[in-house]
């Protein structure tokens, strides 16, 4: 079965990469993996506090999770799996790409304001080249309609 890697994170355009990705889904028979990723300096600080953090982290990563797991089990009928990582953001997405062989393509959220796309997208398109699978890139303001009619 052919999956779909979305990133869950705390931007707006996540939003639309998880619709993307779920009714692509949906529609094709596929998978959807959910990726979150925890930055490394979360964590820099005594072990005891360091390890309460890193929970802490999790929960709420696990509660952002089921609700987006939620809508494509109701909606669109696609069970997602949730991976989380500790890390830099981009080497744990490539590695997860790589050992996970049912990955065929990236989804990303373009943000849609002056700043440009994200950093993500900026750092990811420029690895495109080497990638295993292709990326596709969601616009953060696309509607849910327009969405549904491309999917």
């Amino acid at each position: 079965m052919r999956k779909f890697l979305v990133i869950l994170d705390d931007t707006r355009e996540c939003l639309n990469a998880m619709r993307f990705a779920a009714m692509r889904a949906g529609k094709t028979g596929g998978g959807v993996t959910i990726l979150s990723v925890i930055p490394p300096d979360e964590f820099n600080h005594w072990v005891g506090v360091g390890e309460i953090m890193r929970a802490e982290a999790r929960e709420r990563i696990e509660v952002h999770f089921e609700v987006f797991a939620k809508w494509m089990r109701d909606r669109q009928n696609v069970h997602p799996d949730l991976v989380v990582r500790e890390g830099e953001i981009v080497p744990e997405i490539l590695a997860q790409i790589r050992e996970d062989e049912q990955i065929g393509v990236l989804v990303l959220g373009a943000g849609s304001d002056r700043k440009g796309p994200g950093p993500l997208v900026t750092q990811l398109t420029r690895e495109a080249g080497s990638l295993p699978v292709p990326i596709t890139i969601v616009p953060g303001d696309i509607s849910k309609e327009r969405l549904e009619a491309i999917t």
